[in-house]
């Protein structure tokens, strides 16, 4: 379980959304987080992953060598 405070603006927002579509405010609440969190997971790594070829513990391949591993040469 999990309670938020929201500014009053989004509440609103929120509110109106659910109202004029049907659904709950909590799946609206739920979706927005869900998309975020794939978002932030999908930075964090990134960051991560930048950092390990910064510090050569990571191989990094060049576009061309993709191309030309997968076939995709014009």
């Amino acid at each position: 379980m999990l309670a938020i405070r929201l500014a009053p603006e989004i509440e609103e927002r929120l509110e109106a959304l659910a109202a004029r579509t049907g659904r709950t405010k909590t799946f609206y609440a739920r979706e927005a987080i869900l998309e975020h969190i794939d978002d932030l997971e999908d930075l964090y790594l990134a960051e991560q992953r930048l950092g390990e070829v910064r510090e050569n513990r990571s191989e990094t391949i060049s576009l061309q060598d993709v191309i030309k591993s997968y076939d995709l040469a014009d």
